[in-house]
């Protein structure tokens, strides 16, 4: 196949898993290649790790807020709205908005979550044990970050299973009606809103209270800006741990002697958690727009163009990491780029490393001996990577 005719953007390729062997021949033949689109006006692809991390740090040159994040074009109205959220946003106001939301991701907030977040996945298990079986993807793997987030959120007990539901149609707007989509996100501002002006007037000492009361030059975060907050952490928030969760256990499952590892020595947990995030990362790329014309690699990328860092790629890059194809629990150093890098960098990583550690804590003690149990389904998708069905038992 020639490198002008190589797709790497259709959805349809990722229902059979990440096409790693393209990837792996853009890094050495063309490491900033540009590819056409049938809807689109083209991108340019960036392969190779230490290309990703310039295209994700400079924010000045490659922009997030000039035509969003994904490679397919944005409306009109649509990229207006999205450039409100955080992770659309260029610096200045990126940083201090995100110097403001930080404050309820201090360490001590994220480490106080680890009883709550065991409680959780030990109840998670206690559910299906005596079944035998059960699909992983939406029957362990799935509650756990949502529930978290909905605690850290203090959303109360009686209100959760509506805001649920919101989640989940939040992240199928894509597929629904454009008023359906707009009542969706008016019902779950309306709800955000009543939640922080509740909040201010009751204060606690957690994430949310932690939120409430931030300043930087005595700007608070306004009632509107939570609400954008809560939308991006009900979604992006949850469904990539998830997703971190369920790859990572396929990986194990397919794999027994690197699971027997984590069975016999669970201290490699917190190093394979790193390694299913390089391994199967829940975002396949970063897309940015140029905001000046350059050249990268001998290639002329003009200002407008769009620029995207695929995060699949640099996790594979030969000229970072050894044996870049093979799934080791023990692999250190692990520079991996699946949380990104610079100002995006994910303000909930130190959450997700916890809630995958105790899930896989928990899921590999309790149930020693899950495999298998039948085909599995992917998402089809070409920037969220994950599983639809993972049928197990035990």
């Amino acid at each position: 196949m020639k490198l002008a005719e190589m797709s790497i953007a259709d959805p349809d390729l990722y229902l059979a898993g990440v096409p790693y062997d393209r990837f792996a021949r853009l890094r050495r033949e063309a490491p900033v290649s540009w590819h056409e689109e049938k809807n689109g006006r083209g991108f340019w692809a960036i392969t190779r790790h230490a290309d990703a991390i310039q295209v994700m740090s400079d924010a000045a040159t490659f922009s997030s807020e000039r035509g969003g994040i994904w490679i397919e074009e944005y409306p009109p109205d649509d990229l207006r709205s999205s450039r409100e959220g955080l992770i659309d946003m260029d610096p200045p106001r990126h940083t201090r908005y995100r110097g403001l939301v930080s404050k309820g991701f201090v360490p001590r907030l994220m480490q106080a979550m680890e009883p709550y977040a065991r409680e959780l996945v030990t109840g998670m298990i206690d559910r299906v044990e005596a079944k035998g079986g059960c699909d992983f993807v939406n029957e362990l793997a799935g509650d756990l970050p949502l529930k978290i987030i909905l605690h850290l959120l203090g959303v109360p007990a009686e209100d959760q299973a509506q805001v649920t539901i919101w989640a989940y149609q939040f992240l199928l707007a894509a597929d629904k009606p454009k008023e359906e989509v707009e009542a969706l996100v008016h019902a779950m501002f309306g709800y955000a809103q009543q939640l922080a002006a509740g909040r201010r007037q009751n204060p606690r000492e957690d994430v949310l209270g932690a939120l409430m009361a931030a300043e930087i030059n005595g700007e608070k975060l306004s009632d509107f800006e939570f609400g954008l907050f809560f939308s991006l952490l009900l979604s992006a928030g949850t469904v990539t741990t998830h997703q971190l969760i369920s790859q990572g256990m396929l990986t194990l499952l397919e794999r027994p002697e690197e699971r027997r590892r984590l069975e016999e020595d669970p201290s490699l947990i917190p190093s394979a958690v790193e390694e299913m995030l390089r391994f199967s990362p829940a975002v396949s790329y970063m897309r940015r727009t140029a905001t000046r014309d350059l050249e990268l690699h001998g290639q002329r990328i003009a200002e407008g163009d769009k620029v995207v860092a695929w995060l699949v790629s640099a996790n594979r890059d030969e000229e970072v990491f050894s044996e870049p194809d093979r799934f080791d629990v023990g692999r250190t150093p692990n520079e991996h780029l699946s949380f990104g890098r610079g100002p995006h960098y994910c303000l909930g990583a130190s959450l997700a490393r916890l809630e995958a550690r105790v899930a896989f804590e928990e899921i590999l003690r309790r149930l020693p001996g899950m495999e298998l149990s039948g085909p599995v389904t992917r998402l089809h998708s070409n920037w969220l990577l994950g599983l639809a069905q993972l049928p197990v038992r035990w």
